[in-house]
């Protein structure tokens, strides 16, 4: 159950990373709400995942899976560029992940 809530919280990472983006610097209210929420439940996710996963395993896993989802995202629809080398370095990122869950 722990690495279910760490990958949601993951997610949710993105979900926070993308909306502080469009915020516009807290000036447009859904996505400065939208930052809010998914930071405290990204945030809280990670919290709980902590009690029984390793620290470093659960920060590294959150990151990446933030950071892969944010720039997969951004390359999706266009508001960063996207290459072959990117998107093979972005799946090094997952493959990292991957690979920390399974050695857990």
């Amino acid at each position: 159950m722990s690495w279910f809530v760490l990958v949601v919280s993951g997610v949710l990472e993105a979900v926070w990373a993308t909306a502080l983006g469009r915020s516009e610097g807290f000036t447009r209210v859904v996505p400065s709400v939208v930052f809010a929420v998914a930071l405290l439940l990204s945030m809280g996710g990670l919290a709980l995942a902590m009690r029984e996963l390793p620290t470093g395993t659960c920060y590294a896993v959150w990151v990446g899976i933030g950071a892969a989802l944010t720039v997969g995202y951004a390359m999706v629809t266009g508001e960063e560029p996207a290459s072959v080398l990117k998107v093979l370095l972005v799946l090094g990122i997952v493959g990292c992940v991957v690979g920390l869950e399974l050695l857990d």
